[in-house]
């Protein structure tokens, strides 16, 4: 196998206590497609503070030997999907969401499974990753649910667009992916109405829509192969996101957030579409020096 050391590889947060084969199969398709490694990371949470000595170093150990266990059975399942995929395991001390944040600044993509978890859960537990990693990961990061959804054929990728560097950011993220499996590209821009004050809605609608073919159009020489709509839609921007995003391959969004909780910072699009879409979600960050 050749080493591809110049290519950033697509990173998995291995789960020793529950294992994610679809995010981790969705995760080894990805890094053959794009010719890159794909790298496996388990993390070792710290000793609790009650825990000393020998028992904390026994403790410890037990834990590790679990990841080890873990990353060798990814390893092995990934070499089964792709073999000549070159595959790098590790383990690392801290929190997941804080070594996976750390990988996310030497990876192209980072791709996590989905625990299923509702908001109060995610926000209390110690074992998070979906929403802290997607918040401030330095790279794309995917969250896939487990297998058993239907996904339309010919496939395509649902993007959200609302004018912003980060959703442009998405945009190009969404018709690489698209370009690479052959799909197309659903550009979607939602519009809702203010609660408060008096608005011209079809003068609005149609601003949306006069700025969804500039993005759109700015794009159109170098993805010319990508088969792309675009649709302005009315209502929740999560609800129809994930509603046009049913049966895609995956929902592609931009984070917003800068400063603040781990939510806010997120921005809640993205925040709500990893507990209300079906499919995959994609987080991408703000261009490095963009504000969002």
């Amino acid at each position: 196998m050749t080493s591809n050391s110049a290519v950033l590889p697509v990173v998995f947060g291995v789960d020793a206590l529950q294992p994610a084969d679809a995010a981790l199969d969705w995760a080894a398709d990805e890094a053959a497609r794009r010719g890159a490694p794909l790298q496996l990371v388990h993390a070792v949470l710290p000793a609790t503070h009650h825990v000393r000595g020998a028992e904390e170093t026994a403790h410890h150990k037990a834990l590790r030997r679990l990841g080890d266990e873990a990353l060798d059975k990814a390893t092995v399942r990934a070499h089964e999907r792709h073999p000549e995929l070159e595959v790098t395991a590790f383990v690392a001390d801290g929190t997941p969401a804080k070594v996976l944040v750390r990988r996310s600044a030497h990876a192209r993509l980072l791709v996590l499974g989905s625990r299923g978890l509702g908001r109060l859960a995610e926000a209390l537990s110690t074992l998070s990753t979906t929403v802290p990693v997607s918040a401030h990961a330095a790279c794309p990061v995917a969250v896939v649910p487990e297998a058993g959804r239907l996904v339309e054929e010919p496939p395509y990728l649902v993007v959200g667009l609302d004018g912003s560097p980060s959703a442009e950011a998405a945009l190009d993220h969404a018709l690489e992916a698209a370009a690479a499996r052959g799909a197309s590209v659903r550009a979607v821009w939602v519009w809702q109405r203010p609660l408060l004050g008096l608005c011209d809605e079809e003068a609005a609608l149609e601003a949306c829509r006069r700025h969804l073919h500039e993005v759109v159009d700015r794009r159109a020489d170098v993805y010319r192969n990508v088969p792309l709509s675009q649709n302005v839609l009315r209502g929740h921007p999560v609800d129809a996101l994930a509603a046009a995003a049913e049966n895609s391959l995956a929902v592609v969004v931009g984070r917003r957030g800068r400063e603040g909780f781990t939510g806010m910072r997120l921005g809640s699009v993205p925040h709500g579409l990893l507990h209300r879409a079906s499919c995959s979600v994609i987080t991408v960050p703000p261009p490095s020096g963009e504000k969002p």
